[in-house]
């Protein structure tokens, strides 16, 4: 193997690797935000885990964010304005963010 070969494969593996970190960043955020959205709607805990699990699925519905925003937004109706969900996301994927580098 050259040192270019080499050269690209490690490139490809830390490719490979934010890639996989950004995917868990922003689900582990979409978690959270969809925690923080339950207890805003008073859900149960049992109900909560349920709720959140369906935040992240939403994600997969479009590149971005705007379809986990657009569905917390729309299930929190008068509790809350879609510009204040995004202020919340930012927040969590930052929560999301230190709780990962932590190993948790």
């Amino acid at each position: 193997m050259t040192a270019f070969d080499q050269r690209l494969k490690a490139f490809e593996h830390s490719y490979a690797h934010d890639a996989e970190m950004q995917f868990r960043i922003e689900a582990r955020a979409n978690k959270l935000l969809g925690l923080w959205a339950a207890g805003v709607l008073d859900k149960t805990p049992l109900e909560a885990h349920h709720y959140a699990n369906d935040v992240v699925r939403s994600d997969f519905a479009e590149p971005g964010d705007a379809d986990v925003i657009r569905k917390v937004a729309r299930d929190l109706g008068r509790h809350s304005t879609a510009e204040e969900v995004r202020s919340m996301r930012s927040a969590y994927i930052e929560a999301a963010k230190a709780q990962i580098a932590a190993g948790n």
